[in-house]
């Protein structure tokens, strides 16, 4: 895997939303031997910046200590599946829908990532390649929904495929060589995956490190053609 060895300059910076998490956090280990790497946390530790991407004013204010700072790649690694203190599980059937649970799940994988997009865009370089990633989900997939249920993590991560795909447009009408994508990291060792990963083949369950090391190689492939899509951990690219 490449770990951005081309496309991108010699040590340029980037930004990680969600650095505490485990995709976070293994993203964060393989971008720091490459480049000057920042990381964000709701409950930030260590060198770790404040940021809570439910928060908006935390989000501008992040911005606003950042602001002289120029980013070739931001990647936001935060998304939420469930939540056993809060309830928050993925429904079953639509019976199951509770409306503050589902506003939580949306707030946290569409508004939030729209957020880090109203105030993190302005501050990626121009000149030089620049990459905005979220990360995604192949059930936010419309036309490759055959199962069901999962209604409101489904509905957040089609909500946020559709604000990638908004954003790509409007920043391509002033920055061509900007890019905004999705990225599905397929199923992954982590807190997000642990009650629903039991039936994933072995060849098919990654480690944290295996997802950065696989979503990074697409990233370095990405082109501004590719803006506006959604990419699966092999570079495959998801309907919509």
């Amino acid at each position: 895997m490449s770990i951005l060895t081309s496309s991108f300059p010699d040590q340029f910076r980037a930004l990680v939303f969600g650095a505490r998490g485990g995709i976070g956090a293994a993203l964060m280990a393989a971008l720091a031997p490459r480049c000057d790497v920042l990381g964000v946390a709701r409950n930030p530790t260590g060198d770790l910046l404040p940021g809570d991407i439910c928060d908006e004013a935390s989000l501008a204010a992040l911005a606003e200590t950042l602001k002289g700072a120029r980013f070739h790649l931001i990647i936001n690694a935060t998304g939420l599946l469930h939540d056993a203190e809060a309830g928050v599980q993925p429904e079953k059937a639509l019976k199951h829908l509770d409306a503050e649970k589902m506003a939580r799940v949306l707030a946290v994988n569409a508004i939030g990532p729209a957020m880090v997009m109203k105030y993190f865009l302005p501050l990626m370089a121009r000149e030089e390649k620049a990459v905005m990633a979220h990360l995604s989900a192949r059930v936010g997939s419309i036309s490759d929904n055959r199962m069901g249920g999962w209604t409101s993590y489904r509905a957040a991560k089609a909500a946020q495929n559709m604000i990638v795909k908004n954003g790509a447009i409007e920043t391509a009408r002033r920055d061509k060589q900007k890019i905004i994508i999705g990225l599905h990291p397929g199923t992954v060792e982590t807190d997000l995956s642990a009650p629903f990963r039991g039936g994933v083949a072995a060849s098919k369950l990654f480690t944290p490190d295996q997802s950065a090391g696989y979503l990074l190689d697409v990233i370095d492939k990405m082109t501004p053609e590719n803006s506006g899509h959604v990419f699966a951990w092999d570079g495959s690219q998801i309907p919509a």
